[in-house]
């Protein structure tokens, strides 16, 4: 059985100087080396972010997401990004349980609203899977083809 990671949610101003290092090496680890793709990854909107940290049983960060409030990364919505989990992590259902918690906590801080993400485009098929639907606003981020994405919050009344 596979070790369950514990999330918790902080603004940037509650972060230690271990977390933050932590989230920091796990994006560069991923987005600039393993995606050989050079770019400032500090951009500013981690200051005004949430930061959701999954950790397993020992302590170390496995998955990681910021979380944006509305007007940081898109005028009408708030948003999720810096989706990423270990490459050490990887196929045992993370990314989605991470996705699952950040859409859960997002809601949780900013109230229900719809959610915009640029998505990674060869990622379409799993943000679908949690009710992202494209936009059709395909686009080159670091020379990386990403797709723009909403997910609708539906209220149901019976």
């Amino acid at each position: 059985m596979e070790p369950i990671l514990r999330y918790e949610c902080k603004p940037f101003a509650d972060l230690t100087p271990a977390e933050l290092y932590a989230a920091m090496a796990l994006r560069q680890e991923v987005f600039i080396v393993e995606q050989n793709c050079p770019y400032l990854d500090a951009d500013g909107k981690d200051l005004q972010s949430w930061h959701l940290l999954g950790r397993d049983e020992a302590g170390k960060l496995l998955a990681y997401v910021r979380i944006l409030p509305i007007g940081i990364s898109y005028p009408e919505y708030p948003s999720i990004g810096r989706v990423v989990t270990s490459p050490s992590a990887r196929g045992k259902g993370y990314g989605k349980e991470l996705m699952e918690v950040a859409i859960e906590t997002l809601y949780r801080l900013f109230g229900p609203s719809p959610i915009k993400i640029g998505a990674q485009t060869y990622l379409l098929k799993f943000y679908e899977s949690l009710g992202f639907r494209s936009t059709g606003e395909e686009y080159l981020e670091d020379g990386i083809p990403h797709t723009k994405m909403v997910k609708e919050f539906l209220v149901l009344s019976f």
